[in-house]
């Protein structure tokens, strides 16, 4: 079978689709491009959530001070509170294809390092954090352009469901990974786990060279890094809505992440699990954002985004602070 040395053939080759109210969930699907490009993208990301349950377990291992195992979290959040605004405005004044391609490949370089280390037995909780600082970094720098690229993906008809399909690859993503990565930790070790993330990375790099964008028609003057970074500042603090939104969030976060820091410290000193079970209760929030974004819709008909902000804190917050509580049987139920 000869292969195919263009993946921009293929979708020129693809039919008219349908009009917008035709559009079925799974029809950007139909697109080669982003068929590939969805498919690497949630190999990708189980590798990465491998990857987190390697790295919190292996911390957890190496020191017992909760403050450690908590930096962890820091570390992989930090990154993209530092760079996902900076990585934005990158998105919309270089190449994206390009500026991805370099992100993945700062991704891969990070994940062999760490790979290496913990197979040589260099593996230091310093090193731990650099590394997920590190990681995160790639992840923050690929995240903006990655949304961005996707109406160049498919039809703007098809752009909803083609955002809806992203959503969902990320959280089924979020269902296997832990899983997975803590049952290969519980059987080789972290060096296993680590290789594993950095292969993912190699698909969407695939992926991204083999596809040729079209070149898009610059109808604006070119914008320059710090004027397009204050642009956007201002923007936020123009928007009430979007403010409000990101003070919620940044709320939410402040407190709830403080949960996930220290599950590693509750499996296994509180409830007596390893790593698989370690893996299995972070599945479960991968399990449970996909039992709500299918319940999303019906929800919405009966309620405003206000009260289904309100109901889903109402459920969060007994259930998080039970879960300190939990015996090892309601372990995964209460995360």
């Amino acid at each position: 079978m000869a292969q195919v040395n263009d993946i921009h053939q293929l979708e020129q080759e693809q039919p008219e689709v349908q009009a917008a109210g035709e559009i079925s969930p799974l029809q950007p699907l139909r697109r080669p491009v982003f068929r590939m490009l969805w498919i690497a993208t949630v190999v990708s990301n189980i590798g990465s959530w491998m990857n987190d349950v390697g790295v919190n377990w292996s911390m957890l291992t190496l020191s017992a001070d909760p403050l450690a195992v908590a930096l962890v979290q820091a570390a992989s959040s930090l990154p993209m509170f530092l760079f996902a605004l900076p990585s934005g405005v990158m998105a919309d004044i270089v190449d994206r294809r390009k500026y991805l391609l370099f992100s993945q490949l700062w991704t891969f370089i990070a994940a062999c390092g760490l790979t290496v280390l913990a197979w040589t037995g260099h593996v230091t909780p310093e090193v731990l954090l650099v590394a997920a600082f590190l990681l995160s970094a790639g992840a923050a720098m690929s995240s903006p352009p990655f949304q961005a690229v996707v109406p160049d993906l498919v039809s703007k008809p098809e752009l909803g469901a083609a955002i809806a399909l992203n959503s969902l690859g990320i959280n089924i993503s979020r269902a296997i990974g832990p899983a997975l990565g803590g049952l290969i930790l519980s059987f080789t070790g972290p060096w296993m786990v680590f290789l594993l993330n950095a292969l993912s990375v190699l698909g969407v790099t695939w992926v991204l060279w083999r596809w040729k964008a079209e070149p898009s028609v610059q109808r604006l003057p070119p914008e320059h890094f710090f004027p397009a970074v204050r642009a956007g500042l201002r923007y936020v603090h123009a928007a009430p809505v979007l403010r409000n939104v990101l003070v919620r969030t940044f709320a939410f976060f402040l407190f709830g992440s403080a949960g996930w820091a220290l599950l590693p410290l509750v499996a296994r000193r509180e409830l007596g699990l390893g790593p698989g079970g370690y893996g299995i209760m972070l599945a479960c929030i991968g399990v449970g954002a996909i039992t709500g974004a299918v319940l999303l819709p019906r929800l919405r008909r009966h309620l405003s985004s206000d009260r289904l902000m309100v109901l889903a804190q109402s459920c969060f917050r007994p259930d998080h602070a039970g879960s300190g509580f939990c015996t090892p049987l309601l372990a995964t139920e209460c995360v």
